[in-house]
């Protein structure tokens, strides 16, 4: 009589060291801003010098904090067309109320940012209740807060650039905590790097180590099966709106703090910028997928690439052809390391 062989649980299946890697959603930026560091390293004399790494370290951190809490929300399955206006909306409505209407610095700082939390709460709120794509609401929302900074910012105070902060009383206390530099081995550091490590940090640390991490991860797979099993899919998302759009006033006020000043065009474009460097770092545009680690290591790609083009002497246009083809092959990488993945035992 014949024995049936016992076939081996697929469950019980071990993954080994190459494929847990390549599971990592940021190991394919990892490799690419190693790749990128050494090519503009080797290849010009001033990129990896302490002044050539300061430039392109303050590029990448305020597009990096950007970039990680749009990755956070394309996690969630949704994308923030308005995140980039939002930047130059809160610096203009600080510069506004200081210098024009007198108000105090903190109070106005403040202002900007319930204005912001309100303006990701109303996107959320209007996504999930019309269930409308995030791309229609918040592409709304992007015109809708363009048209304030430019006209009603004219209408104010008769321009559309904001002159004279550094004029403004205690305007010394916040440029400290967000305009400051200060030196490490000879490169000058903004501030702007720190809050862009802080921020990946406590990003990573919710997506990894928290029950509303899983709750991200959950409404970007699967929104229906979420609610089903008891995930609070509205609250999660307007929740990552809402981070979306406080990032936004974060980096406002970095922007203006650094410069002692903005214009009504500040931010926009931007919006774009941020999402490759969340693709790159290994976010799917279908959500359910990605990492905050690999949107800041994105964004340093984007820095990088930033200062290295002119330091290579090459026309700076080229940076938006680099856009595209960094779009296109994260895309395609994520793909194939995905299945990769999988396939590896």
């Amino acid at each position: 009589m014949a024995t049936a062989t016992a076939q081996p649980d697929e469950r019980l299946a071990t993954t080994g060291p190459v494929a847990r890697l390549l599971k990592r959603p940021e190991i394919g930026a990892l490799i690419a801003a190693l790749v990128v560091f050494l090519f503009f390293a080797l290849t010009t004399e001033t990129f990896a010098t302490p002044a050539g790494a300061s430039t392109w370290l303050q590029t990448s951190s305020t597009i990096g904090i950007m970039a990680v809490a749009v990755s956070l929300l394309m996690i969630g399955g949704e994308f923030d067309l308005s995140a980039g206006v939002m930047t130059g909306f809160t610096g203009l409505t600080v510069g506004v109320l200081t210098t024009h209407w007198g108000l105090n610095i903190w109070v106005a700082i403040l202002v900007a940012l319930v204005l912001a939390l309100a303006v990701g709460a109303l996107n959320g709120f209007m996504v999930m209740r019309t269930g409308l794509p995030s791309f229609i609401v918040t592409l709304g929302t992007f015109f809708v807060l363009q048209g304030i900074d430019l006209a009603l910012v004219k209408l104010i105070i008769g321009q559309v650039a904001i002159q004279g902060m550094s004029n403004v009383p205690f305007y010394d206390q916040p440029q400290k905590i967000f305009g400051s530099t200060f030196s490490v081995g000879g490169a000058t550091i903004h501030v702007s790097v720190i809050w862009w490590i802080v921020v990946t940090i406590i990003a990573s640390w919710i997506l990894m180590r928290t029950r509303a991490g899983n709750w991200i991860f959950a409404v970007g797979g699967a929104q229906g099966a979420s609610r089903q099993v008891g995930v609070p899919v509205f609250r999660t998302k307007i929740g990552l709106f809402m981070t979306t759009a406080g990032a936004g006033w974060l980096v406002g006020m970095l922007v203006l703090f650094r410069t002692s000043t903005v214009q009504s065009n500040t931010g926009i474009g931007q919006e774009f910028i941020y999402i490759i460097c969340a693709v790159v770092g290994g976010c799917l545009l279908t959500g359910g997928y990605g990492s905050a680690i690999g949107a800041a290591l994105g964004a340093l790609i984007y820095g990088m690439v930033n200062q290295g083009i002119p330091y290579s002497g090459w026309d700076s246009n080229w940076l938006k052809a680099v856009l595209g083809v960094m779009l296109l092959g994260a895309c395609l990488i994520n793909n194939w390391v995905r299945k990769r993945a999988e396939n590896a035992r």
